[in-house]
């Protein structure tokens, strides 16, 4: 439970900062895009510190924007690869 709960601390903080919103953290099942929180390049950013704070590498081209476009999803996919 340990690896979740800093696993989603990371996502969340990360998400926070390049969001610029703090509703990332209220509602986990926002939907990112809809809600032009995120583009593809803030998505590179957050590829690039989730590999640098948690050491789990996300490539790009591994992943569909629609495993990718909520805190949860995201989140879930980095358990995935831990």
């Amino acid at each position: 439970m340990k690896d979740l709960d800093k696993v989603k601390e990371t996502v969340l903080d990360l998400l926070e900062e390049i969001c610029g919103d703090d509703s990332v953290r209220e509602d986990l099942d926002i939907n990112l895009l809809e809600e032009d929180l995120i583009d593809s390049l803030d998505y590179t950013e957050l590829l690039v510190g989730i590999e640098d704070a948690l050491g789990v590498v996300m490539a790009p081209s591994e992943l569909k924007r629609e495993e990718m476009d909520t805190p949860n999803k995201i989140i879930e996919q980095v358990l995935k690869r831990m």
